[in-house]
């Protein structure tokens, strides 16, 4: 049975990557170019309280798995997206030119107006707020995650060649909103998105129960508790079967009690999923990604690595979703601005863990069989999210919420078979069992 899913909705490029993977070419901060209008501002200042931690199954101090996925609909691609709609035109490529937002004018030689306009869209909290608040974390994460957002749709519409990223603004009543970047149906990728949102409000009372249920006792103002979430979230799924899927999500989170203090935390990762088994592919992404850990501890990627592996796991089919990465969750140790480093570093790994390989695989020659194992995988993806993924869940749960972005991870076409199985020894079946038996690919 096939099943076709409804549509949805910089920093400097890296240079410098292994020669086995080739080079990946700078790109102009401008070679996507969007039309877009400027939105009021939002977010207020706030000030911060560490929150405490207990050890996790990963070890040590950080936090377990669950606390910011139970929020994940409003802080990454499976949510964060509520209410209507703007949609940024694309400026043919030959103009090289940009409209400027209203007020971006008169901001021209301002260092934050110029850094905005290499992004795909005008920030979603107004440059005059960003500006009151230059140390406030939530002003560094919201302009990281519009970095990597112009980082990744940049690097993978060089490598796709003919299509462009489509670029939405949305707004969420309660406070906020996003900016959603679509590439579909492109020469390299059938769909990549990569989704940006910055929300704030109350969090609501099913929200607050599920962090009761960790342990957390919040303290209400008037019966409230305000909180602010954002983050960049992103799933990419090429054309080829020999060119894997790749989901990243990295995000930030305040609520704010009573007494003025506020609990924060950063959660993420980034993972590979494979049609087919490549050993150099799998070594390259783990090896990039562990990497960027060990910037700041070597026993971090350990920890992050088996955290992806016992997350991203169907339990009904006894298989992970793919051959990992890294995740990780409610981090808040060992300060904020440490935590906010870590993060940046593995963001920024992104583009030099992936798209290399996609380059290397995009033009590989395929058969019928291949595509068809390729559907038969993408329908294991598509179980996985619906059915185990937290923020998904969630997403879909809450009242109000655009579809169109908790959606945007599932692939454009996917299959099911009634009691499919791979013939004994064949490459099928040498995928499942990595995907059954989680390996080390850097030791």
């Amino acid at each position: 049975m096939a099943l076709r899913l409804a549509r949805l909705g910089a920093s400097p490029g890296w240079h410098a990557l292994r020669s086995d993977y080739g080079q990946l070419r700078a790109w102009s901060p401008r070679g996507t170019s969007v039309r877009v209008s400027q939105l009021p501002g939002t977010a207020g200042t706030q000030s911060r309280r560490g929150l405490g931690h207990s050890p996790s199954a990963g070890g040590g101090s950080w936090l377990g798995t669950g606390l910011a996925a139970a929020l994940a609909g409003l802080a990454g691609l499976a949510a964060a997206a509520f209410g209507h709609v703007q949609r940024a035109e694309m400026v043919p490529k030959s103009s090289g030119a940009r409209s400027p937002s209203p007020g971006r004018r008169e901001e021209e030689g301002d260092e934050l107006a110029r850094r905005c306009n290499a992004f795909m869209s005008s920030p979603v909290t107004d440059l005059r707020e960003l500006r009151k608040r230059p140390e406030d974390m939530k002003t560094k994460m919201e302009l990281m995650i519009m970095d990597i957002q112009a980082q990744v749709c940049r690097a993978l519409a060089q490598v796709d060649g003919v299509a462009d990223f489509s670029v939405d603004r949305w707004e969420r009543k309660e406070g906020g909103g996003g900016i959603t970047c679509v590439l579909q149906d492109g020469r390299v990728f059938e769909k990549a998105g990569v989704n940006i949102s910055v929300v704030h409000g109350n969090l609501s009372e099913e929200a607050a129960n599920q962090m009761r249920g960790r342990g957390m006792s919040l303290k209400r103002k008037d019966g409230k508790l305000p909180f602010t979430a954002m983050g960049v979230s992103s799933v990419i799924h090429p054309k080829n079967p020999y060119a894997p899927t790749m989901h990243f999500n990295y995000r930030y989170f305040e609520v704010e009690e009573a007494d003025g203090g506020t609990h924060w935390w950063f959660g993420g990762g980034c993972d590979l999923t494979p049609t087919y088994l490549n050993q150099e592919d799998a070594v390259h992404f783990h090896r990039t990604l562990k990497e960027a850990c060990d910037k700041h501890g070597p026993d971090i990627y350990p920890k992050f690595k088996k955290w992806c592996d016992d997350y991203f796991y169907i339990v009904h089919r006894g298989e992970r979703r793919g051959i990992g990465g890294i995740f990780f969750d409610d981090l808040n140790v060992p300060s904020k601005e440490e935590a906010f480093r870590l993060v940046k570093t593995c963001a920024e790994a992104v583009v030099p863990s992936y798209v290399p390989i996609v380059k290397k695989h995009c033009d590989d020659s395929f058969t019928p069989q291949d595509k068809l194992w390729q559907q038969l995988r993408r329908g294991r993806y598509v179980e996985f999210n619906l059915v185990y993924d937290r923020g998904t869940k969630f997403g879909l749960f809450t009242p109000g919420s655009r579809i169109e972005s908790i959606l945007m991870s599932l692939p454009l076409t996917a299959r099911w078979e009634y009691m499919h199985s791979p013939p004994e020894n064949s490459k099928e079946a040498e995928i499942l069992e990595v995907l059954r038996h989680p390996k080390d690919w850097v030791h």
